[in-house]
């Protein structure tokens, strides 16, 4: 059964102050409002660090957005965030909040660079347009974009075994699939077009020529349908992981993952038109998923046979291979705080239930 790795903090630095993790916070209260959010359900030893991570992260996405269209300030942008991440771990980061305190994450938390660099070849292959001819491919491209958080966070708490990042990655692929079955009209309009190419062939449509005059019909309805499925696998796959997060970061990541898959259920009922409407959650229907992210946060972990994706290894092992040998495994004095912290959080949970 995978375990979790004591927290492999190499060293303490201080290249950040308490005012730059501020204002990582302050610009995710502005530009990443969910993530904000659900950030206040980690514990705050993580917290912080997965601020700091989320702001670059923000930082070098929007970098590449406001040059969209232009493909030379994109590549100087590119150049420029891959300078910036040179220097971060080089341990001499530019002179920003966000370089600075991903600097201390990177050395504290024992990060591979190897997945930070891959975030920027999801960015760089938008900025190409590169086309996905098959799931494979779409999985690629996910693995860099949304793979690569689940991987990033996965190191951050201590749950770096190849099986647990493994499933921590498979939930940020199937979260970029819910994504992309939600944007298909956005996206097209934008000239982009994230769903298979061989699966729109097969329904018979032509993916050039759709995406001239994107329009909604039975065949783009049996395309995004077969996406969301594969995003449900991955879902399903995920939840061994998360329940094999340290008992104060389960409901925090399993927040993430059931509202991210009610999307998919969302673009369900509404025909699985994401062409003429964007699918949003309600909220009413947001506060009914409490229930289930409260009554699996204390599962007792169990093992998935499923190897990683073929598309996301690379990440698995990037991590694995970055985990000092003194993280090997778990002490036995980890054992006893996972203990305190299921008492811990039954104790809230039956609080909150007496307040009802």
């Amino acid at each position: 059964m995978p375990q979790l790795m004591s927290n492999p903090i190499a060293s303490s630095t201080a290249h950040a102050s308490a005012a730059d993790i501020a204002a990582c916070r302050d610009l995710l209260r502005c530009g990443s409002r969910s993530f904000y959010a659900a950030s206040f359900l980690l514990p705050q030893r993580f917290r912080d660090p997965a601020i700091a991570l989320y702001a670059f992260c923000r930082i070098a996405d929007d970098a590449i957005d406001c040059v969209e269209g232009d493909p030379v300030a994109q590549a100087a942008a590119l150049a420029m965030l891959h300078e910036r991440l040179d220097r971060i771990y080089d341990g001499c980061p530019s002179d920003d909040p966000a370089d600075r305190a991903l600097a201390d994450v990177v050395v504290n938390f024992a990060m591979p660079k190897r997945l930070l660099e891959a975030l920027l070849e999801g960015f760089q292959w938008d900025a190409e347009g590169r086309r996905y001819e098959d799931l494979s491919g779409v999985y690629d491209y996910s693995a860099r974009v949304a793979g690569t958080v689940g991987a990033m966070m996965a190191t951050l708490m201590g749950a770096r075994s190849a099986e647990l990042v493994a499933r921590a990655c498979d939930l940020g692929v199937a979260m970029q699939l819910t994504n992309i079955c939600r944007d298909v009209g956005e996206d097209a309009r934008n000239g982009r077009l994230y769903l298979p190419r061989q699966w729109m062939r097969e329904a018979g449509i032509d993916p050039d020529e759709w995406l001239k005059h994107p329009v909604f019909n039975a065949s783009l309805a049996s395309v995004v349908q077969r996406l969301l499925r594969a995003a449900d696998t991955l879902y399903q796959r995920s939840d061994a992981g998360i329940a094999g997060l340290p008992m104060n970061c389960r409901a925090g990541i399993n927040a993430a993952r059931y509202l991210y898959s009610e999307i998919g259920r969302q673009v369900e009922r509404q025909g699985l038109d994401s062409i003429s409407r964007r699918a949003v959650v309600p909220v009413p229907r947001k506060l009914q998923l409490l229930a289930p992210i409260l009554g699996t946060v204390v599962l007792t972990p169990r093992y998935v046979s499923a190897p990683a994706l073929a598309e996301t290894r690379f990440l698995v092992d990037a991590v694995v291979a970055a985990t000092p040998k003194n993280a090997a495994s778990p002490r036995a004095g980890n054992r006893v705080i996972w203990v305190l912290e299921l008492f811990e959080q039954l104790e809230e949970r039956e609080r909150a239930l007496s307040l009802r």
